[in-house]
């Protein structure tokens, strides 16, 4: 049975941690609201500029590039987004559990954040790069992953390239997301919701009374905005990973302080039990002994 000593000391530890997960949490709250308007504020950019390419290339029969073309998958590349850190739930724990689901035998993996790295090190699957990006994340950083996964693609080294990421829903809710990359294959239209990666949606009749007039000419401004168009998928996929991230973390901490909580009333309830059998003890010792004396 354990002393009072040893639930004070118990306590004292408790509390210690307790305020450690408190201050993680203000801290993860102050990031989230800003990482949860980054990623919000980006949503309607992305759907715009898909919109913009899929009328434009409704009105543009003749065009093709090499990120569009569809062929055999022989082998596949997947970028995998995580965190840099953990003490965010299950947030990892979900997003690996989907990436264990590709075939080993012929996928790649392209990790961004520490521990997807350290996730493809430790089930020892092909890793073809490793990259990492800030806590607030910079479009030089998307661009990185974007070229690398493209130039993979129209080197033949791979026949399509998928992105696993957290789908920033709520801050009570991410979910792990696949989504496919290259090839671009028809472009469509997508309308701005919750996801970070929108589903194609079909163009309206309208499209075909669009009048588009390219500068120099519609395969050069397409082939530009093409790839442009890729990096910036992946920079709003960093964003709402960050979103993800934080929010995660945020609930984490505080479930992490309120159990603290909790468990410091259990062990002061259980303190007060003790030392109230110790008193009682201690005062049937002493009424015990003056009857002796007397």
């Amino acid at each position: 049975m354990p002393s009072t000593r040893d639930i004070r000391r118990r306590i004292r530890s408790v509390k210690n941690t307790a305020q450690i997960t408190k201050a993680m949490q203000m801290v993860a709250a102050a990031k989230m609201r800003k990482a949860q308007q980054a990623a919000l504020a980006g949503r309607p950019y992305a759907a715009l500029m898909n919109e913009v390419l899929a009328r434009a290339a409704a009105r543009t029969v003749a065009f093709k590039h090499p990120l569009l073309e569809m062929r055999p998958v022989r082998k596949r590349a997947v970028i995998l987004v995580s965190t840099d850190r953990g003490l965010c739930g299950a947030l990892n724990s979900n997003l690996f559990r989907e990436a264990v689901k590709f075939n080993q035998s012929n996928a790649v993996f392209i990790t961004a954040g520490r521990k997807a790295a350290q996730f493809a090190a430790r089930v020892r699957r092909p890793l073809a790069a490793e990259f990492t990006y800030q806590d607030t994340p910079q479009f030089g950083e998307a661009r990185a992953i974007s070229k690398f996964a493209q130039d993979l693609f129209l080197k033949g080294e791979v026949d399509a390239v998928d992105i696993l990421f957290t789908n920033f829903i709520s801050t009570l809710t991410q979910q792990p997301k696949v989504a496919p990359f290259l090839p671009i294959g028809k472009i469509a239209a997508v309308r701005a919701g919750h996801s970070g990666a929108p589903e194609p949606e079909p163009l309206s009749p309208t499209v075909t009374t669009d009048v588009f007039e390219f500068e120099p000419d519609e395969i050069t401004v397409l082939g530009a905005l093409l790839p442009h168009s890729l990096s910036f998928r992946i920079y709003q996929i960093l964003l709402e990973a960050r979103a993800s991230e934080h929010s995660a973390r945020m609930v984490a901490m505080k479930n992490a302080t309120d159990n603290a909580q909790q468990l410091i009333k259990g062990l002061t309830l259980e303190y007060n039990k003790l030392r109230q059998s110790n008193i009682t003890k201690e005062l049937l010792e002493i009424a015990t002994a003056q009857m002796a004396v007397g």
